[in-house]
């Protein structure tokens, strides 16, 4: 993943997940690896949360598709290293939010 292009949004407009019963299987260890990491991000980068959700669905019996899904993930926090959340001790913090969510194209 290193080496991988960067891509602008974590998880793809069109990219409805499902359980993909016909799908090829992929090893359950690694993928949960993905998605530990990725809970562990979400301290410092909240906006991560949904992609990630959608995928951590599927951790008892993922496929191909739940991992390509997870690797954009990887491609898209490795474009924005400089993008998140920074928890000072010395600074007294007065959070203020925003958030535009679209819940209509959600499946389940």
């Amino acid at each position: 993943m290193e080496n991988c292009k960067e891509v602008a949004t974590p998880i793809a407009t069109g990219c409805y997940l499902d359980a993909d019963e016909t799908g090829i299987s992929v090893e359950q260890t690694e993928y949960r690896g993905f998605i530990g990491s990725f809970l562990y991000l979400t301290t410092s980068r909240p906006y991560i949360m949904l992609s990630m959700f959608l995928c951590a669905r599927y951790q008892s019996n993922p496929k191909e598709s739940h991992f390509s899904a997870s690797k954009r993930i990887m491609k898209y926090l490795k474009g924005t290293t400089e993008v998140g959340l920074w928890y000072l001790s010395e600074v007294l913090l007065n959070l203020v939010s925003y958030n535009d969510s679209d819940f209509v194209s959600c499946k389940g």
